[in-house]
């Protein structure tokens, strides 16, 4: 004899998630920045968050990513499940930032600005 349907366990667990969230509880992300040669990569894994949950903004020279729950997509009330801002150094092109979702993971890339445009240090020739 069952007591609970499974059809009353799917419909319940994205309330319980919504009200673990506004208890204070948030979802288990991990955010990773990985520089490359041609670039840096903020790499973002939130468990069952789907791709249309993420949002990515760019405010100047800070990135902020975040994820918000909603029950339905139509839905006015979300839920704050993720949020994380990164202050991004002087050295990267803004202007060619792109993401992807792809395998339960957001990446962000963003390109170092050209290299002639980048700052180094001059060397002092004595005559």
């Amino acid at each position: 004899m069952k007591l609970i349907s499974q059809e009353f366990i799917r419909n319940i667990a994205p309330q319980l998630d919504l009200l673990n969230t506004l208890g204070g509880g948030t979802a288990q992300a991990m955010l990773r920045v990985d520089k490359r040669d041609k670039g840096v990569v903020v790499r973002v894994a939130v468990p069952s968050v789907s791709p249309e949950n993420f949002h990515v903004v760019l405010n100047n020279n800070r990135l902020t990513v975040y994820c918000e729950y909603r029950h339905e997509p139509g839905d006015e009330l979300a839920a704050p499940l993720f949020a994380q801002t990164i202050d991004l150094p002087a050295n990267l092109d803004l202007a060619r930032i792109d993401a992807v979702h792809e395998a339960n993971e957001l990446r962000v890339r963003i390109p170092y600005k050209d290299a002639a445009s980048q700052q180094r240090e001059i060397e002092i020739k004595q005559r």
